[in-house]
């Protein structure tokens, strides 16, 4: 007999592709490249698509500078309170950003939740970005209220099966990314500890992570679905069930192709491509590119190519998420300009930050 939690990850994989039907629907892709991507007019999530910041014309011109790299994805981050507050309004805008996405030949990989940074979102008029500091507004969705009270996760169902039956048969959108890093604990950053431990708030996340999976295959995705597998011990040995590590199985086994994060130089990069190849899925590394940690286009992605990993890098445009200054940044802010950058490729003004990485991309692209 199952215990409960090797119960939820069975029903959640319920209705998951199979390998021959994911590997056949990957190969007739072309390699997905492309950026993790918030307009520089947005400090977060709620910034970019609300009705009074919302700024299709800046999105259109910097999606532009990213299809004229070659790439042909982006990773986006909706909210589940831009679904509370005027659901009608954020299904016309995102309509609005698939149709210009698609008139460049791009197709968002689109995330539902996310357990990172500021853990009480609110929408209407967003603070400030803090002066030399990494990300300073993100939020998190859902907040940490709803995520401490299970009785309350039930209301996030429409906003996930409304989303996807609205676009369930959409070819301009590549997948659905249903939850982004569930365990990341928050420690390194300013930002309140949500949980003592990571995986306290991965036993929270737990619960809402399985239901949401049931949810989009309930709803009729015919894109396929994932979440990325964050911390290392989620997939570096074999694939029973221990205390420590039932999110990881659960998003190994319910997603359709695996999807991960590496911030690290190419041999560390190299080591989790391996180790989740035997999964037997397309590999999408959903976040990289960090350079003063080793991780940069000239190291990773001409191999990400060869390997035919789908490649995302954090960051498009620089600007109020300002995501080109370092992690470190969180306990001493930057004054002046960071050398190197962090992440990011263009200035506001289409500059690349380093036009030897541009005509990389654009020679891995073409």
């Amino acid at each position: 007999m199952k215990n409960p939690t090797e119960a939820l990850i069975v029903s959640a994989a319920s209705g998951r592709w199979s390998e021959t039907k994911i590997n056949a629907w990957y190969a007739a892709q072309p390699w997905p490249v492309g950026c993790n991507f918030l307009p520089s007019t947005a400090a977060n999530q709620l910034e970019m698509w609300q009705a009074d910041s919302f700024d299709l014309r800046v999105i259109k011109r910097e999606l532009g500078w990213l299809a004229g790299l070659g790439m042909n994805t982006v990773r986006v981050f909706l909210h589940d309170l831009l679904w509370q507050r005027d659901r009608a309004d954020f299904l016309a805008r995102l309509e609005q950003f698939l149709t210009v996405s698609a008139s460049l030949g791009i197709r968002p990989l689109l995330v539902f939740f996310d357990s990172c940074w500021h853990p009480f979102p609110r929408p209407g008029k967003q603070c400030e970005p803090e002066p030399g500091v990494h990300n300073s507004r993100w939020v998190q969705s859902p907040g940490l209220r709803a995520l401490k009270n299970p009785a309350d996760f039930d209301r996030l169902r429409p906003y996930v099966t409304g989303v996807i039956r609205r676009f369930r048969r959409d070819p301009r959108i590549l997948g659905w990314d249903l939850w982004n890093e569930p365990d990341n604990h928050n420690w390194s950053s300013r930002g309140p500890r949500d949980f003592p431990s990571a995986y306290a708030k991965g036993e929270a996340v737990f619960p809402l992570l399985a239901k949401t999976f049931r949810w989009a295959r309930a709803a009729g995705a015919t894109q396929p679905l994932t979440s990325g597998v964050w911390l290392s011990h989620a997939w570096e040995s074999d694939d029973t069930l221990s205390a420590y590590r039932p999110l990881g199985l659960l998003q190994s086994r319910a997603s359709d192709f695996i999807s991960f994060h590496r911030y690290d130089p190419l041999p560390a990069t190299q080591t989790s491509v391996y180790q989740l190849r035997r999964f037997n899925r397309p590999l999408f590394c959903t976040e990289y590119m960090a350079r003063p940690n080793g991780s940069t286009f000239q190291a990773i992605l001409p191999w990400f190519k060869r390997e035919r990993v789908a490649a995302y890098n954090w960051g498009a445009v620089a600007g109020r998420s300002q995501t080109h200054i370092p992690w470190n940044s969180w306990q001493s802010p930057y004054e002046r300009e960071p050398r190197p950058w962090h992440h990011d490729i263009f200035r506001a003004d289409g500059t690349p930050y380093c036009r030897r990485e541009t005509a990389l991309i654009k020679r891995l692209t073409t």
